[in-house]
């Protein structure tokens, strides 16, 4: 079945909460029309109401049964509550006059409604960068425990291919350490999206064909994601041919139970996972959605300034998938 096909069957009608801090951009507005037409979420708009429903009558868009939050209109005692619960979680390191000049921002208040469970998972980035969706996320949602860092996935589909790319759009040269949670990390969230995960952790070398610091960080990386996995299947160093052509992976990794059948692909790098997935997308025809923000307490994804509606709805019907995880 298509992921998006899938995913709609477990979300429907569940009524599942997703703010959108980016409430006046059009591709915002008919995306959460959808969204809430198709009984897949109840989307939260922040912004400005008067311009959210200049934009809609534009777009011939009724917004009925849509939620519209106007930040400007919010009340004290609600102000109040949400600068007390990020005081406490700051724990210190955030006064109540720096709460209250945050919730200005309506990434940081859409933010701050996911951590206080007032919605279920929230969506942005159409218009702001990547820094300004993950930057509230660490500080207010932080990391699941035991997870040190958060990174971006890409599920990359094609006809019945389905892949994940990872990290593509965080961390720059995570060590050691960071690939391994990123791989493991990875390897949940393709569970998650009906991905039969077998993790690859990429390199220019296969099993020692080479020799270099590069590509002892992976092999390294590669020990440690299985002593934190062990029930996942997990491998590497793998070239890509290895750890994708069953008949490459026979001669040069004869003994792995990935190679030739990996579905999870974990870049040493930033700029490799940036890189391959774009090739992929542009080059192979595979459609690229993400990227899927992993290793949050709670659900935050991040959008392409590029993106248009279908990206923004897609996104959160994945962003509503992972508020399943734990049922």
């Amino acid at each position: 079945m298509d992921l998006f096909e899938s995913l709609k069957t477990k979300v429907k009608g569940k009524q599942i909460k997703l703010v959108f801090p980016e409430g006046e951009d059009q591709r915002i507005i008919q995306a959460a029309a959808r969204l809430l037409n198709d009984n897949l979420a109840a989307p939260v708009l922040l912004g400005n109401e008067a311009k959210i429903e200049e934009q809609a009558q534009e777009l011939n868009i009724d917004l009925t049964g849509l939620e519209i939050i106007d930040l400007d209109r919010v009340s004290e005692i609600i102000k109040e509550q949400m600068i007390q619960a990020i005081v406490e979680r700051r724990n210190g390191k955030t006064t109540a006059e720096q709460a209250a000049q945050w919730l200005k921002d309506p990434n940081y208040f859409g933010t701050t409604m996911v951590y206080m469970n007032d919605v279920d998972g929230m969506v942005s980035g159409a218009a702001h960068p990547t820094g300004d969706t993950v930057r509230p996320a660490l500080q207010i949602i932080k990391t699941k425990p035991g997870v040190k860092l958060i990174s971006g996935s890409f599920i990359m589909q094609k006809d019945d291919q389905r892949y994940l790319f990872a990290d593509c759009a965080i961390n720059i040269n995570p060590n050691e350490a960071q690939l391994a949670e990123i791989a493991v990390e990875s390897g949940k969230t393709a569970r998650l999206f009906d991905i039969d995960s077998k993790v690859a952790l990429l390199s220019f070398s296969t099993m020692g064909s080479a020799k270099s610091e590069e590509v002892e960080k992976v092999a390294n990386a590669t020990k440690l994601a299985k002593e934190m996995a062990p029930e996942m299947p997990i491998d590497g160093e793998l070239q890509f041919d290895a750890a994708f052509v069953p008949e490459v992976a026979k001669s040069k990794a004869p003994d792995s139970k990935v190679a030739g059948n990996a579905n999870v692909f974990v870049f040493p790098d930033l700029e490799a996972g940036n890189i391959s997935y774009k090739v992929a997308q542009r080059l192979g025809g595979f459609e690229a959605i993400g990227p899927i923000l992993q290793g949050l307490n709670k659900p935050v994804s991040d959008l392409s300034r590029g993106c248009n509606s279908e990206d923004v709805y897609k996104v959160a019907i994945i962003t509503a998938g992972q508020t399943l995880a734990d049922d």
